[in-house]
């Protein structure tokens, strides 16, 4: 029999609460992928209950910074309530359907076939409460003949194209230092499981969101396909520069930074020109277009970097803002973690962390009515448990 939901259904959430205020979710998932749609159902409400394995997360111990829980982990845990149960044991699954049961999300990133080797088959959990919504999350996804492949973000932005279009021509394929993948698979299951929601509120069924994280990264190559399949080359890697786009690099100053600049507009080329005092450019007639200006683009672009060297980062910047030319420093950790603009939007939220004030990436988007939440971080292994089957089971 189904777990009973101990919810009274007179309570309902106040209209300035949170957006998912009310919804449970159970998360089964480890690492980044599921966790990073757990965090985001958190930050706008939700009451995420992550269930950790006797040993916990092995998030906790990655790119550990002192002798407590890694920054990683703390970052990807805010909000969340902990419990603690072993799922090679019939115990435990007994106690996690039961909490599934009781959720209106379950999400789960294990590979695809371990939630029903487990004893928690999603059909079966479905059947038993058709309006409980799992969202699962894999390299290659529930179905193909890749879907038992092991697949962490490295391989699967390989798979899904982005490597290759990343770095210089001709060398090694290069990565972001970020587990780019897993993040953008985490928003992209999150996006489903608030699709299934909306979906439920209109017809009372939920449904399973299939969630990878190669397809996820196919979903940034933009028209790659259909210019291949149009007749271009595949599209490579272009170093600093965009494919088929004059106008937008980066260059190095003399104090050593870099700069980031965009005048691929028409526009916004000229004024880019005469910022540099280089009227003859702005006004040339065999530069007015896109096209016209890739059949040249060598040779304005050294223009700009010459320009460049011989200014600060700073100096570069304020002279193409003052011209409306979009640009910026490549800035490091350091430098956002000063900058004016990020704390003016409240881009930090802080929190203590070994005797020491630690700010974190605050939630976004930015709701003007039901903004997230300033999430607390979460505590030890299992810290939360009682509690939790308390309320969701009525023990």
């Amino acid at each position: 029999m189904p777990t009973a939901d101990t919810r009274s259904p007179e309570k309902q959430p106040h209209p300035s609460a949170p957006p998912l205020a009310g919804i449970r979710v159970l998360e089964l998932g480890q690492l980044i992928a599921g966790p990073t749609c757990g965090a985001l159902l958190a930050s706008f409400g939700a009451d995420v209950v992550k269930v950790e394995p006797p040993v916990g997360d092995p998030l906790r111990r990655w790119r550990s910074v002192g002798d407590g829980d890694s920054p990683w982990w703390q970052a990807m845990s805010r909000g969340k309530r902990l419990v603690s149960f072993d799922l090679r044991t019939e115990e435990g699954v007994q106690v996690v359907r039961r909490l599934a049961l009781a959720a209106d999300i379950v999400v789960e990133n294990f590979r695809p076939g371990a939630l029903e080797e487990f004893g928690l088959d999603p059909a079966e959990l479905r059947q038993e409460k058709p309006t409980l919504i799992i969202v699962r999350l894999s390299g290659y996804g529930q179905t193909g003949p890749y879907r038992e492949r092991p697949g962490f973000a490295s391989v699967c932005e390989a798979f899904g194209g982005l490597r290759h279009v990343t770095g210089q021509p001709g060398e090694i394929p290069v990565r972001q230092n970020l587990s780019v993948g897993d993040t953008i698979a985490g928003w992209q299951a999150a996006i489903g499981a608030l699709l299934a929601l909306r979906a439920r509120d209109r017809d009372g069924i939920g449904q399973t969101v299939d969630a990878t994280i190669f397809e996820s990264v196919f979903g940034l190559m933009e028209a790659a396909l259909p210019e291949f399949d149009l007749g271009a080359e595949p599209r490579g890697p272009s170093g600093t520069t965009l494919t088929g786009i004059a106008g937008t690099n980066a260059y190095a100053c003399n104090d050593g930074a870099f700069v980031a600049i965009g005048a691929n507009g028409d526009s916004i080329f000229r004024r880019l020109m005469r910022a540099l005092g280089r009227e003859d450019i702005a006004d040339d007639p065999s530069l007015a277009t896109n096209d016209d200006r890739l059949r040249r683009a060598a040779e304005f672009d050294a223009v700009i970097g010459d320009w460049c060297r011989e200014r600060s980062a700073e100096t570069v910047v304020d002279v193409m803002v003052a011209a409306a030319v979009p640009a910026s420093r490549v800035n490091t950790i350091a430098d956002i973690a000063n900058d004016p603009h990020a704390n003016a939007r409240s881009l930090f939220e802080e929190h203590e962390v070994e005797g020491k004030t630690v700010r974190f990436p605050a939630a976004r988007p930015i709701l003007d009515r039901t903004p997230a939440a300033r999430l607390p971080l979460s505590g030890a292994l299992g810290a939360d448990g009682a509690a939790v089957l308390e309320e969701w089971l009525g023990e």
